[in-house]
């Protein structure tokens, strides 16, 4: 499953600045945190809920930013 992170990217720019500070605050290295916003790993339950509290994520909110689907049309 392909998950879109667009709006994760912006809020972490919009409240922390850069995702290797970001990337910091959450206890993850930049390379792990690149690794999950391009889909090749998922987040965990740990790593969500560590970012929802740098972010200022509410837990209504927190599918809008971990869990919309990228729109991936099949090719026949």
């Amino acid at each position: 499953m392909q998950y879109n992170y667009q709006k994760l990217n912006g809020r972490i720019a919009e409240v922390i600045g850069t995702k290797t500070d970001f990337a910091d605050r959450i206890g993850m290295n930049r390379a792990t945190l690149t690794q999950k916003l391009m889909n090749r790993t998922s987040f965990t339950q740990d790593e969500i809920d560590r970012a929802c509290d740098v972010l200022m994520i509410p837990p209504e909110e927190i599918p809008i930013y971990f869990f919309t689907r990228n729109d991936v049309k099949s090719q026949h």
